[in-house]
């Protein structure tokens, strides 16, 4: 019988891309170009979240 797996929770803000190297415009001395690297701030460079929880029902 085939196992069923849940949808992994991926990040909406950089959706599932968490890390990003940007070049800046600036060679280093050997002729590379230099580079920095950015992570998402929701997910901190993970990727996926915990999924928001549902609305909760207060009352009755």
């Amino acid at each position: 019988m085939p196992q069923h797996t849940p949808p992994r929770p991926i990040c909406g803000h950089c959706d599932g891309f968490p890390t990003v190297t940007i070049t800046t415009g600036t060679r280093t001395p050997d002729g590379q170009r230099q580079t920095i690297t950015a992570h998402c701030p929701a997910c901190h460079g993970t990727g996926h979240t915990t999924p928001t929880r549902a609305h909760t029902r207060i009352g009755a």
